[in-house]
């Protein structure tokens, strides 16, 4: 598939910039939320997953994957669940650990290139759901975690259709950019929501007993000082995980080195104004595989691709073209069945 960098979003009038794009989107959005079921999945090193289920019967199932300190209560995954709904799929949301509402019960957390809770996940639905097509969207942080995945996975990942949107596929290049001008300002308050997981994590490790686990998260020492991702990541992520350091973290998880092994259909979505990243994150076309699609938008910041003629009535282009495209791909895999 082609990059396609004429993709038909055009930001709305009233929201230009990378910024407003980002921010409105993030905070101004209140979604519906439809009618959800969830399970509590326990994890083979006795922890748990939380999965929102939306929607009945044997309909397609479409994962959704949320970004970093997000939940399945972000706008961005009720919004296109609810657009996915409006198609005919049915959604399962997960929660990263201790995103649900309550923490979860080892000092594990999640991380850009953790792909096991991914791979446990798609295992039970398969399980769960035989013989339903099932297919993936991720944001953010979460569309690299299923990029990796899904280059992991080759031939073996049995999915209809993929999407990622945001994606920081360079992840030393992402932290860097994160130094720098307003993207200061996302850094810091993601950082302090980050610090504040990891407090209460502690606190709950020690809250329930799991003194060693809880030990494990004291070890890591004072966070209040941190100020960058090179520096959280450098701590935290290599200090509960098998990395040296940040610079191997970054290598090993960064998703653009996956993508030439992706064969699930695959859409992508990038904005060159990114305030998260810089145009240097965008793959060239040597490094896709034949599955992947890759639409980059000149504008439409960090999960924002807001369009809309009027103050007020946005249209959340993502919303149309993800669903459109888990359609077109469910309905040309099931013509080359017959």
């Amino acid at each position: 598939m082609p990059i396609n960098r004429e993709p038909e979003f055009r930001p709305a009038w009233w929201l230009r910039g990378p910024h407003l794009q980002t921010v409105w989107a993030a905070r101004s959005r209140r979604p519906p939320s439809a009618p959800r079921r969830r399970e509590r999945l326990a994890t083979p090193d006795d922890d748990f997953l939380d999965l929102d289920w939306c929607g009945e019967g044997t309909a397609p199932l479409v994962l959704l994957v949320h970004g970093l300190t997000g939940s399945s209560r972000s706008p961005y995954i009720l919004g296109m669940e609810e657009a996915l709904r409006r198609k005919g799929f049915r959604t399962v949301a997960l929660n990263f650990r201790g995103c649900s509402g309550p923490m979860n019960n080892t000092s594990r957390c999640y991380h850009s290139g953790e792909t096991g809770d991914i791979g446990f996940v798609y295992r039970h639905l398969q399980a769960c759901e035989p013989g339903v097509p099932i297919g993936v969207v991720g944001f953010s942080l979460g569309g690299n975690v299923i990029l990796k995945w899904l280059g992991e996975m080759g031939w073996s990942a049995d999915l209809f259709a993929a999407a990622a949107v945001s994606v920081p596929m360079l992840l030393h290049v992402c932290a860097t950019r994160m130094d720098q001008g307003f993207s200061r300002v996302y850094r810091d308050r993601l950082l302090r929501e980050l610090k504040e997981y990891i407090a209460r994590k502690r606190n709950h490790l020690h809250n329930i007993g799991r003194v060693a686990e809880a030990r494990r998260v004291e070890d890591l020492g004072d966070l209040s000082m941190i100020r960058s991702f090179w520096d959280y990541d450098h701590r935290v992520v290599a200090g509960l995980y098998d990395f040296d350091d940040a610079d191997d973290y970054y290598r090993r998880s960064s998703s653009r080195q996956f993508l030439r092994s992706i064969r699930v259909p695959t859409l992508i979505v990038q904005a060159e104004d990114d305030p998260f990243m810089t145009e240097g994150v965008i793959p060239v076309p040597d490094e896709l595989s034949e599955s992947v699609h890759l639409d980059v938008a000149p504008a439409g910041g960090h999960v924002g691709f807001i369009a809309g003629m009027w103050p007020g009535q946005p249209r959340f282009w993502l919303e149309e073209r993800i669903p459109d495209f888990m359609e077109e791909r469910l309905r040309a895999g099931q013509q080359a069945l017959i």
